[in-house]
Order: C-alpha cells, then structure tokens, then sequence
C-alpha cells in the first residue's frame, strides 16, 4: 500500500506560551492580539492547587486593566469536570483561553481524553481569530510532551528525568519553562537524547513565543529562548545506559533565540 505523505494543516489560530515570572507584559500582548477586546476570555486555573479563584481574579483584573471587560473563572478541577455542559458552552464561545502556572499534571490529569480538549484543539486548528495561552506550567502543558521531573546536574544520569504526554497542541515539540532560572538544561538536553523526534525547548522567565497560523514561532520577552536540536546527534549513549550513569551525546545543536528572532517547528530552523 503507498504511504500516506500527507501534512496536516498548520492551525489557523494563535498560541502563546511564556515561560514563568511577571506575566503582565505577556497579558498586554495578548490584549494587542485580540481582534476585539470585548470578546469574552476564559481564565482556566487547573493548574492551581491553592486558591484558584484568587488566582483567576488577578488575571481577570489585569486584564480589565487591558480594556477587556469580559473575563470569567473557567473551573476545571477535582469538583468542576472538564465535559460539563455548561463549561462547554462557554469553551465553545472563548475567543481567548489562558492557562494559569501551577503543576502541569494537573492539567493533563483532568483534560486528557475530555470533550473539552477535542473542541480546544479544534478552536485552534480552525478558527483564525481564536487565542489558546499559558504561563509557566500552562506554558508546558501545551506541547506534545512534558517534562514533570529532573533536578540539576543529576538530570544528566540515567533514568533521572520523567516525561509525560501533554495536550498536544504543538506537536513534535517539548517545552520546558522557568528554564534559565532552574538550571534545566541538563534535563532538556536528557529529554531530546531520549525523544530526539521532539525539539526541545526551554522558556525563561518574562520570556516566551508567538505561534501564528503559517508563520515561524516568534520569540517576545526579556531573556532568552533555548532551542535544542538532537535530530542529526552522531553519538548517543542513552540506549545502552545503565541507571545514574552519565550521558553522553554528540553534535547536539544549540540555538540562544532572543525577542524577534523565530524558530520554525516544522523544519526546525532559526532566523
């Protein structure tokens, strides 16, 4: 039978992904982007253990703050399930959904599989003027993959990291945030090694991208971008490690992006 060669299309929507820290220029951002400020805006708090309506309400005062007088507490968690009719109406009539930092699992655990994430990818992949955003842990929850653990130089040993799906709106991509600030480096570049089909790529804080329909990713923000690249790595010694050894790769390829520069998550390449 022949091989089906056929590419989806790029989403017609906006994503934008920051990657922890002050969020209040990455909220001016997406108040700029809106084709109308009045459009209604759905604040998702999943990601929030601890007082999640307060967490919501200072989005929503930021926001209003931004001329955008139609911000509401979108609740998905342990008592408000993501497939509730009511919440799908509204998801349905979202012009913007921001996802607020927290712990990322909690976003895969109560969206993966749901209704509501069907119609979120769906809004993104078909309606131009729809925005889907996170910060920190909603930032990561975006990619295809997830890193949930790894801490320092001990990110660099075998078995010393943990990825988990996440909700898929950036294929072929793993983000990582707060990632300059953490010292994530040696667990990015463990993730790639282990999943080099994925490109890596770490967020610093007040730092982030702007996925446009068509268009390249586009850096905003203070500090810097970290892209890692193991598509064309010689050496890799992931496979036959034995646990708390030390890895080791070859001609892994490293870009430093910061604000107007892009990189192309398809091809992978940096302007």
């Amino acid at each position: 039978m022949p091989t089906d060669t056929s590419v989806a299309p790029a989403p017609l929507g906006t994503l934008v992904v920051l990657g922890g820290g002050d969020d209040d220029p990455m909220l001016a951002l997406l108040a700029r982007l809106l084709p109308d400020r009045n459009v209604p805006i759905e604040i998702l708090t999943t990601a929030s253990r601890r007082q999640p309506a307060r967490t919501a309400a200072a989005y929503a005062h930021a926001l209003h703050q931004q001329g955008c007088p139609h911000v509401r507490h979108l609740q998905v968690d342990e008592t408000n399930p993501a497939d509730d009719p009511a919440t799908l109406t509204r998801l349905r009539r979202a012009a913007l959904v921001f996802m607020s930092g927290g712990d990322q699992e909690r976003i895969t655990e109560f969206l993966l599989g749901t209704e509501f994430l069907t119609i979120l990818r769906h809004k993104y992949a078909t309606e131009a003027h729809f925005i889907v955003a996170g910060t920190s842990a909603g930032a990561s929850a975006m990619a295809e993959v997830m890193l949930v653990n790894g801490h320092g130089w001990r990110s660099l040993l075998g078995g010393n990291i943990e990825v988990k799906p996440g909700l898929g709106l950036l294929p072929g991509v793993l983000l990582d945030q707060h990632f300059a600030e953490r010292g994530r480096y040696p667990r990015l570049m463990h993730a790639v090694l282990a999943r080099p089909e994925l490109l890596g790529i770490g967020l610093s804080e007040e730092t982030g991208l702007v996925v446009r329909a068509g268009q390249p990713a586009e850096v905003f923000g203070e500090e810097a971008v970290v892209v890692v690249d193991a598509a064309d790595v010689t050496h890799n010694n992931l496979f036959d490690l034995a646990e708390d050894q030390v890895i080791s790769g070859h001609n892994l390829r490293l870009h430093l992006l910061v604000a107007g520069q892009q990189v192309d998550l398809t091809t992978r390449k940096v302007k």
